[in-house]
């Protein structure tokens, strides 16, 4: 075994995770599964769409780009100067994808054969970034055309609708892509400023899990990140307007072509300003409190469906980053208003002395259930462990954190988020 690698167990998952920090400061993480047939990789940066005004090692003052830069880099990134990533992905038999979210950009790709091939590909264009005028200008207008089909989807617009409603002034509440007049003053000097800055290894990380060797795979990478980088002695500051504890609309409501009403209620949380073990444990108990409050087995639920306010669409989740959190319900609903009236009067007459053992314990089991069973497929494993790790989390510390979660911290999770007047709503109304 290498010198610089640390083996991490965790015995309530029974995997051993194997960990190395490179001189280039990028952070390296293996999770080997000899029984699998198929390996996963994604290398993701800590740099999403909230991310427009922040501070470049080094240098002073501070910088503020458009909206959407993110997800534009994310596009220019596949483009080569002869050729297409994806087809050469295509050609080692591998399957590869990206995303930008609010918080990271991630590349991944999925191998049952040629996986060093297909990891020195995916460092390779990640590292090496092709920027003209002539093909930013090109790519306007491409994502111009994306950003105005999801404006005609009603479930991406009843999400950030609810957005805007729960949120002044925090980035969260503009689209992923951006809008079409703030990506038209994105140029290529921009486009490196932010890849300079982000796409620095010591703002990645790199996350391979199934059937693949541990010293191999970090020989490999060595190998393949750049050698000129260090790590850094300042770290990235971002900035974010001061966002107050109250919602910024009640309601919003939109028209577009549906075939019937499409909803998005969320609930703002104001209990932020942290990451680590803590955030995952307060995401952990408000999970438990939604299954428990609007789970199937619920009688909220079961109220809500007979009256056929909700149908089988309906799905709640809650949203847990270090600078905002939200939980949100969502789903289609022949009077979105009524249901939200009868939420709303369920959660100013419930008590935290209404969520039982009995209920508790089910949605506790339910939701280890579900991490159990999730727990089988590759990707999650890696996007997911990815997503906490840039919050200063691990991923598989979920069980134990569930497991030493009780009702009473449930009870007073409910007495300090589920409050009515932090809610909003957002519908989608048929033309």
């Amino acid at each position: 075994m290498t010198e610089s690698v640390k083996e991490i167990n965790k015995d309530r998952v029974r995997e051993k995770l194997y960990y190395s920090k490179l001189d280039s400061g990028l952070e390296v993480f293996i999770l080997p599964k000899k029984e699998y047939s198929k390996q996963f990789a994604i290398f993701a940066t800590n740099f999403g769409s909230v991310d427009i005004k922040f501070s470049v090692p080094g240098e002073d003052g501070i910088t503020e780009v458009p909206a959407g830069v993110a997800h534009f880099l994310e596009h220019k990134l596949f483009e080569e100067e002869k050729g297409n990533v994806f087809d050469r992905f295509s050609r080692l038999g591998a399957s590869a994808n990206a995303y930008t979210n609010f918080t990271s950009t991630a590349y991944l790709f999925s191998s049952t054969t040629n996986f060093y091939e297909c990891l020195e590909v995916l460092l390779g264009f990640v590292q090496n970034p092709h920027f003209t005028d002539e093909n930013v200008e090109k790519e306007k207008g491409i994502i111009s055309q994306e950003i105005r089909m999801y404006d005609d989807n009603g479930e991406w617009k009843s999400l950030f609708n609810m957005l805007q409603g729960l949120y002044h002034r925090h980035p969260v509440r503009m689209d992923i892509a951006g809008t079409v007049e703030s990506i038209s003053v994105i140029d290529k000097e921009v486009l490196y400023k932010c890849y300079n800055n982000f796409y620095h290894p010591d703002n990645m990380v790199l996350f391979v899990v199934g059937n693949v060797g541990v010293d191999d795979t970090l020989e490999l990478v060595a190998k393949n990140i750049k050698g000129n980088l260090s790590e850094r002695e300042e770290d990235i500051k971002r900035y974010y307007p001061e966002e107050p504890d109250g919602i910024h609309a009640e309601r919003i409501e939109q028209v577009l072509t549906v075939s019937q009403p499409v909803f998005n209620l969320g609930i703002k949380d104001s209990n932020v300003g942290f990451g680590g073990k803590e955030l995952l444990r307060k995401d952990i108990v408000s999970s438990i409190l939604l299954e428990m409050l609007f789970g199937k087995s619920s009688g909220l639920y079961q109220k809500l469906y007979s009256e056929g306010l909700i149908n089988d669409s309906f799905g709640f989740d809650f949203v847990a980053e270090i600078d905002y959190s939200y939980s949100m319900l969502g789903g289609e609903s022949p009077d979105p208003d009524k249901l939200f009236g009868i939420i709303e009067r369920a959660m100013e007459d419930m008590k935290e002395e209404n969520l039982q053992e009995e209920d508790f314990r089910l949605a506790r089991n339910k939701l280890l259930g579900r991490y159990l069973r999730n727990f089988d497929r590759l990707e999650y494993i890696a996007s997911n462990f990815v997503a906490y790790h840039f919050k200063d989390a691990n991923f598989l510390d979920f069980i134990e954190l569930l497991e030493q979660t009780e009702l009473e911290t449930v009870r007073r999770r409910f007495k300090e988020h589920i409050r009515p007047w932090a809610s909003s709503l957002s519908v989608v109304s048929p033309q």
